[in-house]
């Protein structure tokens, strides 16, 4: 008999828990997320969700716990992890005096991409997110759902196999958010890239994404919308979230 191989997970944070202090962000968090998976870490703000990020991407140490991208731990192997990992963080990370080839350049220098190759991703990745027009424009001249666009194409440079996404779409007007959802979804759709986008907006959930629910730095839900909505005894993911947090705060002494 001839089984199907298991397929490992993009990203598998496992018991992760972090805390400032006193106050803990993060408490025994665990959860995957499939390959080639539009995956949501929904929460309000405060729940816990820049930390994760914080933690996935190596600039704080868990202090409890282990994360794994592809296989690779990012606290015994940061190397290798961080190599198939790209990030759009919330704030903005762009240079704006510079144009949209040199900030992707510049970047591409720092994953030890130069010369030609650089030239030749920069120029792809800009066709691919629609600006190979402006590519000698001072992302100064960018609207904010341009330059979102621009930082996901530099996060894209070194061919990472996960993508994390941090509120991407704070800020910018409706067309705008729905062309950069649109954007990220084509990149799983065609390239086969994981990613985690975190929001607290329900309107950019699809039925068939991977959810992740965090709250007060607890998981209080993980799986498809229809399938936590059944769990909850509700009609719809946010009426379900809604009685998840509710459970939460009432069995919290």
């Amino acid at each position: 008999m001839v089984t199907e191989p298991v397929l490992q997970p993009a990203l598998n944070v496992d018991a992760v828990s972090y805390a400032y202090g006193k106050v803990r962000a993060l408490d025994q968090v665990s959860f995957a997320v499939p390959p080639a998976r539009f995956a949501v870490l929904l929460g309000l703000n405060g729940a816990g969700k820049s930390t994760l990020f914080s933690l996935i991407t190596h600039l704080y140490a868990a202090q409890g716990g282990s994360i794994t991208i592809h296989g690779a731990e990012v606290a015994k192997a940061p190397g290798r992890a961080l190599a198939q990992l790209g990030v759009v963080f919330q704030s903005r990370a762009l240079d704006v005096d510079l144009t949209l080839r040199q900030n992707l350049i510049y970047h591409a220098a720092l994953h030890g991409i130069g010369g030609k190759e650089a030239e030749t991703r920069a120029c792809s990745l800009l066709i691919r997110v629609g600006l190979e027009a402006q590519i000698d424009a001072r992302v100064a001249t960018l609207s904010g759902g341009q330059v979102r666009r621009v930082e996901i194409a530099r996060s894209l440079l070194h061919r990472p196999r996960l993508l994390l996404l941090d509120e991407p779409t704070v800020g910018l007007d409706v067309k705008a958010r729905a062309d950069i959802l649109a954007h990220v979804r084509v990149l799983v759709a065609e390239e086969g890239v994981s990613v985690l986008w975190a929001t607290h907006l329900f309107d950019e959930i699809s039925a068939d994404d991977h959810i992740i629910a965090l709250h007060r730095g607890r998981v209080v839900a993980d799986g498809a919308p229809n399938a936590i909505a059944a769990r909850f005894g509700a009609t719809t993911l946010q009426e379900a979230f809604v009685r998840a947090t509710r459970e939460m705060a009432e069995a919290t002494p």
